[in-house]
């Protein structure tokens, strides 16, 4: 089984510089720290006449005695213009099959990093070419959000400001004539101490305190990662963390305070941290989860909305990027019995795999 270890699975990923955050070597020994066991795969195909290499970091998390699942997050990795679930990639499937039932895996979640624009409507895509071959079964439970915002940050700030809504290019020079002051800081219990108040208030799951540090700490040494605070007269007021690799950048974590928000401090937050990433030379800015609505919907009904991701889509629609929605999540059952169980005890509990 061609099982990898670190240092050359950081090799392959440093050559697919258009790979996913999440398949990276740092995220995965983030995630070993949190009861995930992280393995490495790197497998030949034919292409034509040629050899490619393609390969997948799977997490595996034990959840019932004995029993696991696995997990490839944004994966995998695969020659540049091949789909990953081709005829001629059976043999890599094989041998991730053999890793998880050595593992005892009930079932395989493979959310693929392949987003497509909305140009082309959810239903066609994922009915049409993006479905898997014999083996995979459509999934049940999307770990990551199935919809995002991808902005195109090549070029100078006036052009990147020209694709905004004219209305976040005013809140954006609102925060700065409101006296916003934006910088970065490595001051994680302040950062944290906002992220629990901001996910009492809008209800959603914070991380520990221990995550966010390690995250920090793992990615930041190589500028893969930084901090932005947005203060008023030295008090914290909302914070962002991002992360970035290769040609894209990422924003995962942010909070804010009741206080002062009518001084926009997230536009300017979200400007400074675009302008950190296009200074490091990424081509795009991630917004990461939004509705998974058709545009038609998102458009008709964000003005009305709040619940779930609603709030969040009418700030980031702002920015200007387009809709993109990945294909997935697909599951590759090993125990059916087991599978059966595990869907109904998760639509009970609502467990997280994040």
């Amino acid at each position: 089984m061609p099982i990898v270890n670190s240092s050359d699975w950081d090799a392959f990923f440093s050559n697919h510089p258009d790979s996913h955050i999440l398949q990276s070597g740092l995220w995965g020994e983030l995630k070993s720290k949190f009861n995930w066991e992280i393995y490495r795969v790197i497998s030949e195909i034919n292409i034509g006449s040629e050899k490619e290499q393609i390969g997948a970091q799977i997490l595996i998390r034990s959840i019932l005695s004995n029993w696991s699942v696995a997990y490839i997050p944004k994966g995998p990795i695969g020659a540049p213009g091949s789909n990953i679930f081709r005829k001629n990639t059976s043999n890599f499937w094989t041998e991730i099959d053999q890793l998880c039932k050595s593992r005892n895996a009930i079932f395989l979640i493979v959310e693929p990093d392949n987003p497509f624009s909305q140009g082309v409507s959810a239903s066609e895509n994922i009915e049409g070419k993006n479905l898997p071959p014999v083996g995979f079964q459509r999934g049940f439970w999307s770990v990551q959000p199935k919809q995002t915002i991808i902005i195109d940050i090549n070029g100078s700030d006036e052009e990147i400001l020209a694709h905004m809504k004219q209305k976040t290019r005013y809140n954006i020079r609102l925060a700065e004539r409101k006296e916003v002051s934006v910088s970065t800081s490595n001051d994680l219990n302040a950062f944290y101490s906002l992220m629990i108040l901001t996910g009492e208030r809008d209800r959603f799951g914070v991380h520990s305190e221990r995550y966010y540090k390690l995250a920090y700490e793992l990615f930041y040494p190589s500028s893969k990662c930084e901090l932005f605070f947005a203060k008023y007269q030295d008090e914290l007021i909302a914070a962002i963390m991002v992360f970035a690799s290769g040609k894209r950048a990422w924003y995962f974590y942010g909070a804010s305070s009741e206080t002062n928000r009518h001084r926009m401090p997230n536009y300017l937050l979200q400007w400074r941290a675009i302008q950190w990433a296009r200074d490091r030379d990424c081509e795009y800015y991630d917004l990461w989860g939004i509705p998974d609505e058709s545009i038609e919907n998102l458009e008709g009904e964000f003005t009305s909305r709040s619940d779930g991701l609603w709030g969040v889509y009418r700030f980031k629609r702002g920015f200007g990027g387009r809709i993109m929605r990945s294909s997935g999540p697909w599951d590759r059952v090993y125990s059916p019995v087991l599978y059966r169980l595990f869907k109904y005890y998760n639509n009970f509990r609502g467990l997280s795999l994040n």
